[in-house]
């Protein structure tokens, strides 16, 4: 009997093994890998062999290591190591997660979550492993995905600036979801202006905003941070933006229609082997900013829905912090300008002169002011303002007329030359486009402005005014003079007639330039300026004698916004420049670049200005005398900076190129900009001056003397 019942548990036992091997190696929905006492695969389920990409059946009778090698599992020496420990312990591990990818055309990734455990006999005997593995990789996918989103919670849109934010966002996304991530927003955001249909029109200027590449943080994009660039059309880019929806290139062809090796963007991307990309539409609260770019040439694996899915995800926050860093800048700009605080930082310029200013605002107009440095120690003092009232004034529109002026001072230009520019930037019909104020015109109110130009070298001051008051002049003994400056027309208004006026000045006279709210007061300026300005005993600082008289020049009323800036002219003597003409001949390189070397030795500046310098000197003489034709004038001013000039007969413009390695010329002009602060070029009387200005050593070098500290240009 009992036999007989031995005999039955018995078969049914073995039936129940024979089902759950049968179940195990056919019917398993997770993959069962098992290996011997050598961690060689000697049988593989059902399940496994399943799985297309992954032939795990054509790998039995390999080793556990050649496996992973072969499907590119990242930590392979870990995997290993924990297959052995559950060899020789007997404990079991769970849960350990194997990423897989093949190497086929495209790549597959996968995620499994792995089971090891070990096979023996009832004695002990070892026999191996088994390992189960269940897939994984929509739930690591998706618990990836979510981390990244709450990450850009936190770590994009930390501040109010369309540069930093889109950073953040490219910084945030690589190489987590791709190998290169590009910003593009259009210019009008940048300038704080909400973008239009027709600012989005085709062929619209965008800036590169933000871009983060794989190959590291020195990499740079096409175009370069801060570029414009456009996209053309019949791109995937244009019908992007011009249909608004997100598209995604999951395999690029590189012999596609639209990609041009002539073109420096689609050359990057031949270049770097992109083969999948994704384009989103930045789009925020209504508006489009711009596009947000995708790339992928590093991870083999394409892009795909979910990954267009989550990448939307991630510029929709983007979108959203972008518009504020537009709105901040827009409503900060018209901040500044309303408070007249729109100045540069520090005051520039202390070599030629010690500048104060103080403006009281009454919350009407648009009036301002600027100091500008140019080239040869010189400076630009720059006063402006408009006939409107609070609800007229555009302060937009001033802040892009003092970006005008600012941009057209760097071409080194006449004043009345500027003003001429300012003009017909001013008469030109502006387009309606909401949100996209213009220059002061022929339909708005009247804008003056009074450029000035003073050398202290020469001590040459050179003026033209547009319909704003000439400034007062202040003799060191204390007598008051208004400058004789011709006056014409407003910006934007009747014919530009402007003329410029030159007068050389006293040392230490003071220049002041108001606008017309303080005009009221002039009877109190008469009184006051000969016995505040012009004295020369120590007494209240530059910036409280501002205050003080802007207060007493102030009418009681005041209906218009008003400011007050001083200028104390300085003058840099034989003791801070030193000027040499030679004659037109291959010969003078070497004879220029003596006198530099001798020149700063006795102004006893660092060893590396001499050695930076004597090189400077020698490009840009030598450029001179293959292109002139006749004498050749070599200047060096030590101010604030050291300014090397170089002025020859040519007309010819210099442009900065680079130049290969291979080639013989054209290195003059690169050079001279990697060892300068900046440089340009400004005709003179006949022909043309390059100039470069280099940072002296923080020390202040023994033959210069002693300067106070120039006044800050904070409103008080």
């Amino acid at each position: 009997m009992a036999d007989g019942y031995g005999s039955t548990a018995d078969s049914a036992g073995d039936e129940l093994s024979d089902a759950l091997l049968d179940a195990l190696f056919s019917r398993s929905p997770a993959g069962l890998h098992i290996y011997d006492r050598h961690l060689r695969l000697v049988r593989v389920n059902t399940a496994a062999r399943m799985m297309r990409d992954f032939p795990i059946d054509h790998m039995v009778g390999h080793s556990l290591s050649e496996i992973l090698q072969a499907f590119d599992i990242p930590d392979r020496g870990v995997i290993e190591q924990t297959a052995r420990q559950v060899l020789e312990s007997g404990g079991p591990v769970f849960d350990l997660l194997v990423r897989l990818r093949t190497g086929g055309e495209p790549a597959v990734e996968a995620v499994a979550s792995a089971t090891v455990l070990r096979l023996q006999r009832a004695d002990g005997t070892v026999l191996g492993v088994a390992a189960a593995l269940t897939d994984v990789t929509a739930r690591v996918r998706a618990e990836a995905g979510l981390r990244l989103l709450n990450e850009a919670a936190t770590r994009v849109g930390t501040t109010l600036d369309v540069f930093r934010t889109a950073a953040e966002f490219s910084d945030l996304a690589v190489p987590r979801l791709a190998d290169t991530v590009t910003v593009d927003v259009y210019d009008t955001v940048v300038r704080g202006h909400a973008p239009t249909p027709e600012s989005r029109d085709q062929g619209a200027a965008l800036r590169r905003a933000g871009f983060r590449s794989a190959a590291g943080p020195e990499y740079q994009g096409v175009p370069k941070m801060g570029e414009i660039t456009t996209y053309p059309p019949a791109t995937p880019y244009r019908a992007a933006l011009d249909t608004l929806a997100p598209r995604l290139i999951s395999r690029l062809n590189p012999d596609a229609s639209w990609l041009d090796p002539d073109r420096r963007r689609d050359a990057r991307i031949l270049t770097a082997g992109v083969h999948s990309m994704l384009l989103v539409p930045i789009r925020a609260r209504g508006l489009v900013l711009g596009l947000a770019c995708f790339y992928r040439w590093r991870n083999p694996t394409p892009f795909d829905d979910k990954d267009l899915a989550l990448a939307e995800q991630l510029t929709t926050h983007a979108a959203l912090c972008l518009d504020n860093a537009r709105q901040y800048g827009r409503e900060r700009s018209t901040a500044r300008i309303l408070t007249g605080r729109l100045t540069h930082p520090a005051t520039p310029g202390a070599a030629a002169v010690d500048v104060a200013h103080t403006y009281l605002p009454a919350g009407t107009g648009g009036a301002w002011f600027d100091v500008i440095p140019l080239s040869g120690a010189r400076i630009a003092l720059v006063a402006g303002d408009t006939a409107a009232e609070a609800d007229a004034a555009d302060p937009a529109a001033m802040g892009e007329l003092r970006a005008a002026i600012e941009a057209l001072s760097d071409l080194d230009l006449p004043p009345d030359e500027i003003l001429e520019r300012l003009h017909d930037l001013a008469s030109r019909p502006q387009p309606v486009t909401a949100g996209t104020p213009g220059l002061p015109g022929p339909d708005t109110a009247p804008a003056s402005c009074l450029y000035v130009v003073y050398d202290p070298v020469t001590r040459l001051c050179t003026a033209a005014s547009a319909g704003h008051p000439a400034p007062v002049l202040v003799h060191p003994g204390g007598d008051v003079e208004a400058l004789d400056v011709d006056t014409g027309p407003p910006l934007g208004q009747g014919i530009a007639q402007y003329r410029s006026t030159e007068r050389a000045l006293p040392a230490g006279s003071t220049l002041l330039l108001y606008n017309t709210a303080l005009l009221a007061g002039s009877p109190v300026m008469e009184r006051s300026l000969p016995s505040r300005i012009g004295e020369t005993a120590p007494g209240p600082s530059l910036q409280a004698l501002c205050d003080s008289l802007a207060l007493d020049l102030v009418p009681d009323r005041l209906d218009h916004d008003a400011f007050l800036l001083l200028a104390r002219t300085r003058t840099l003597g034989l003791d801070q420049t030193n000027t040499w003409t030679f004659p037109n001949n291959p010969a003078i390189v070497s004879m220029a670049r003596k006198a530099a070397t001798t020149q700063l030795a006795r102004w006893d500046v660092g060893a590396d200005l001499v050695d930076n310098t004597a090189l400077i000197v020698s490009e840009l003489v030598t450029n001179a005398v293959r292109y002139a034709k006749g004498p050749i004038r070599l200047r060096l001013i030590l101010g604030d900076t050291l300014t090397c000039e170089v002025a020859d007969d040519s007309s010819t413009a210099p442009h900065l190129r680079r130049a290969l390695d291979t080639d013989e010329h054209g290195r003059g002009l690169f050079i001279t900009a990697q060892l300068t602060r900046r440089w340009g070029v400004r005709g003179v009387s006949r022909g043309k001056a390059i100039w470069a200005e280099q940072d002296l050593v923080p020390s202040t070098p023994p033959s210069m003397p002693a300067r106070p500290a120039p006044v800050g240009a904070g409103t008080p």
